[in-house]
């Protein structure tokens, strides 16, 4: 069942009322940053917004990063080689899958781990690959293929940065990066979250974190991130940990305490594989939606304050122990 717009609001409220230690001096419809400083909480690094979009600008500069392109294998190899220099592991993960249409893809998942040996631990995700096509435009314009500045360089960007805190600062637990390839492939939910779902069925022998969080889509100039309805329903513990702490730290605006409606995506294979996953999304790329699966996913249409304020909550998420 499918909780209902009020039904998840009245249990997140009830849920942040009980919430210990949550300051609520920031509240809703105020500006992005108002409300309680949104400065680092703990002894941890900030996070640098500017250096995230960095990153997703230069994902964007390799071109699309459809499995089989050139742009694909030359973000894999980035990413790879600055994971590398900064985890204390990286795993990679290949895998094919035939779609639909009898198309072998070849596609590889990279793991990368911060302090292994610790048992207590969290998963973060995102998804790297972007989408052949751009089926939400018109005319000629359907037959692009999606810049994915938005809709897959944007989670990228916010984990490639944490990573680099990570390695200067260790987080008191251990922390792992998953990014994931083949997410957005499509167009049915057949050929799409391809790389969750191989992790998903074939994870590390007794691999099990507190919970998992997937940001797809956090990086839209007016950002705003209800919940999601297979997140409350998987994981309604996970949501009131990470929508309580954006309240504390004045986000509330931006994490309203509302229904976003439900979608298919990567934490939906994770869930199903036992780890209690959420979902932070934007459902709203741009004015009515018209910047999603089209050429205009641009750095243009993103925001480095966006991908600050997705960052700050989630360093702030980690370096508390998760």
């Amino acid at each position: 069942m499918i909780p209902s717009s009020l039904a998840v609001r009245s249990l997140l409220l009830l849920a942040l009322a009980l919430a210990p230690g949550c300051d609520r001096s920031g509240s809703a419809g105020e500006a992005p940053g108002a409300g309680a400083p949104a400065g680092p909480r703990v002894d941890r690094p900030a996070f640098d917004s500017a250096r995230a979009f960095e990153h997703l600008r230069r994902q964007v500069a390799f071109g699309p990063r459809i499995p089989g392109s050139p742009g694909h294998a030359a973000q894999l190899q980035w990413m790879k080689d600055y994971l590398a220099a900064r985890a204390d592991t990286v795993v990679e993960q290949p895998f094919t899958h035939v779609t639909r249409s009898g198309r072998t893809l070849r596609m590889t998942n990279l793991f990368a781990r911060f302090r292994p040996e610790a048992q207590d631990r969290v998963l973060l995700v995102a998804h790297w690959d972007t989408r052949p096509t751009s089926d939400q435009a018109s005319g000629a314009d359907r037959d692009k293929p999606v810049p994915g500045a938005n809709d897959g360089a944007s989670g990228v960007a916010v984990l490639l940065e944490l990573a680099d805190m990570l390695k200067r600062k260790p987080a008191g637990i251990g922390v792992d990066l998953l990014l994931v390839d083949g997410e957005d492939y499509g167009p049915t939910g057949e050929d799409m979250y391809l790389g969750a779902k191989h992790f998903a069925a074939t994870l590390p022998a007794g691999y099990r974190p507190f919970y998992g969080v997937l940001l797809d889509m956090v990086g839209d100039r007016t950002p705003r991130f209800p919940v999601e309805a297979n997140s409350q329903r998987f994981a309604p513990e996970v949501v009131q940990r990470v929508w309580s702490l954006a309240q504390e730290m004045g986000y509330g605006d931006v994490f309203p305490l509302s229904d976003g409606g439900q979608i298919e995506d990567d934490h939906v294979p994770l869930n199903q594989a036992g780890i209690r996953t959420i979902d932070i999304i934007d459902f709203d790329y741009g004015p009515g939606n018209r910047y999603w699966h089209t050429p205009q996913d641009v750095p243009e249409n993103t925001s480095a304050e966006s991908l600050r304020i997705v960052g700050e909550v989630i360093a702030e998420l980690v370096y508390r122990g998760g």
